[in-house]
């Protein structure tokens, strides 16, 4: 046994955790595995300024966190907060804080795009070791100063990591004071974290002794205690999970707790609910409603527009994957087209494809299909008239919808966006191409477009393509018509909005990188 306490044998052949296959592991050994030049850059700024930190999860998964296969948990000294603060925002990281009532004291959020991986990293700072239930963070070791003081560099990533027993000791703390029935988050991944933990153990018992955990944990609860912590990472892997001892933890730790028994259970019982029913927002309803994170300074409307074909529906996905894994973000389709309309507007998305059916020629105005230079016809407009009135108010909850989002702290991305600049333009108003309308529907329809207006997006990007691309893609598109949208779609203003043009007829990963860059500049 060294001075450490830790068994001299050969490292422990890596094994396999959930969300790596052997691909994966294989690449990591040789270290082919693409680490993030952003976190290196961080972790090599935290060492040139001597901030006092380590990562304090498990040191197995320190790859997965360099290379954004999972977040870097991070413990940093309380007295270097402020430098390393600092430091991430030199390097272009966002503060992107817990939403009230889900947030705790000692933990702060940053996310980082690393332009060259593509990657946006979520660095989770922690300046006190908390943890618990999966949404309350109740229980405090109060460990920080001798953790960081004893942690070591890692074998093959550049960042420091527990001690192995130092992690040996929180690896038997952890899991006794997270096993909890009512953690609903724990209980839907209880197989993965087993596993997890499973492997953390086996890669530390064949390195650390029961007697130098118990040498560690006299250093933080009593000797008797000591002695059960020892005694239960003595124990083969079955039983290690069997025998409990959280309760002797939960009152030693007690007084580090932030909520007593009773309280702690109700802010639990509560947040499991508004966990139950954000996710069942987040999947059906869609409703405006911050998930866990909001944005910093309130959130962002970004709005892409452009011709049809120009690749908006594209980009929008891509920014919902880009973003949506760290960001609670809304998105929104303006249009009436093949997107995702409203509850309300289904029912007249359903009745214009049977519409068209029957109608064979549209008026002046339309761009797709046959346009007949003829007026419409008293049939037509009553149509027409309804589709416009059921559009203007699916715009309306729409607009409202998004300005709250935002005002959340939502990042909002829509396709397409309304606008009365060019009423002849996508995503104009429709009753001025009827000869004969009511006055009062008009005036509602205008009314929409005109609180469009005043309630502009944060950001436009614009898609720029050329008539031989529309042509291209968009074939049933009327041809005359198409250099006067390109024309049309260069005036838009937005109301003096921020708006950014991106040649869209570049290589497609060109584009998204471009209209990245700009979204994360605005975030």
């Amino acid at each position: 046994m060294s001075a450490l306490g830790l068994v001299q044998h050969d490292p422990p052949a890596v094994s396999v955790e959930p969300g790596l296959n052997d691909g994966d592991h294989a690449a990591a050994k040789n270290g082919f595995v693409r680490r993030s030049p952003l976190l290196i850059d961080l972790l090599a700024s935290f060492e040139a300024q001597k901030v006092g930190y380590c990562c304090w999860k498990s040191s197995l998964r320190a790859t997965r966190g360099m290379t954004g296969a999972s977040d870097l948990d991070l413990l940093v000294a309380r007295a270097d907060r402020q430098r390393a603060i600092e430091l991430l925002l030199a390097l272009g990281f966002k503060p992107w804080p817990d939403a009230p009532g889900w947030d705790h004291p000692a933990i702060e959020n940053f996310l980082g795009w690393d332009e060259t991986t593509d990657l946006i990293h979520h660095v989770h700072i922690q300046f006190k070791i908390v943890f618990g239930h999966s949404l309350l963070k109740n229980f405090r070791l109060p460990a920080e100063d001798q953790f960081i003081a004893r942690s070591v560099l890692h074998p093959t990533e550049p960042l420091r990591v527990l001690h192995p027993v130092d992690e040996a000791l929180l690896l038997v703390v952890r899991t006794q004071i997270e096993s909890r029935w009512l953690d609903p988050i724990a209980l839907f991944h209880r197989t993965k974290l087993r596993q997890k933990a499973a492997n953390d153990f086996a890669a530390l018992t064949s390195i650390v002794e029961p007697a130098a955990v118990r040498e560690r944990a006299a250093q933080f609860f009593s000797p008797g205690l000591a002695d059960k912590i020892a005694d239960q990472w003595a124990l083969s892997r079955g039983a290690f999970w069997r025998r409990r001892i959280k309760g002797r933890i939960g009152r030693e730790l007690s007084p580090y707790r932030m909520y007593s028994g009773a309280e702690a259970l109700s802010r639990m019982l509560a947040r499991d609910a508004l966990w139950a029913v954000g996710a069942i927002n987040l999947r059906y309803l869609r409703w405006p409603r911050l998930g866990r994170r909001r944005a910093p300074g309130a959130g962002v409307i970004i709005s892409i527009v452009g011709l049809d074909g120009s690749g908006k529906s594209t980009l929008v996905r891509e920014v919902r994957r880009w973003l949506g894994a760290e960001v609670d973000l809304m998105p929104c389709y303006f249009g009436t087209g093949d997107g995702e309309p409203s509850l309300f507007f289904r029912p007249f998305k359903a009745a214009s494809r049977w519409v068209a059916r029957v109608v064979r020629t549209r008026p002046k105005g339309a761009s797709h299909g046959a346009v007949s230079d003829r007026p419409p016809g008293l049939g037509y407009s009553i149509l027409f008239s309804v589709w416009a009135v059921a559009a203007a108010i699916e715009k309306r909850q729409k607009i409202f919808a998004t300005q709250r989002g935002a005002g959340r702290g939502l990042v909002v991305v829509t396709d397409r966006y309304p606008q009365n600049e060019i009423p002849e333009f996508n995503d104009g108003p429709l009753l001025h191409r009827l000869l004969r309308c009511p006055a009062g529907l008009r005036r509602f329809e205008a009314s929409v477009y005109e609180m469009a207006r005043h309630a502009a997006p944060d950001l436009v990007i614009k898609l720029q393509v050329g008539q031989s691309t529309v042509v291209q893609r968009e074939p049933q598109m009327v041809k005359s018509l198409i250099d006067q949208r390109i024309a049309w779609l260069n005036e838009l203003t937005f109301a003096s909005t921020r708006i950014v043009p991106i040649d869209a007829t570049r290589p497609l990963e060109e584009v998204h990188r471009n209209a990245k860059r700009e979204i994360w500049r605005i975030l």
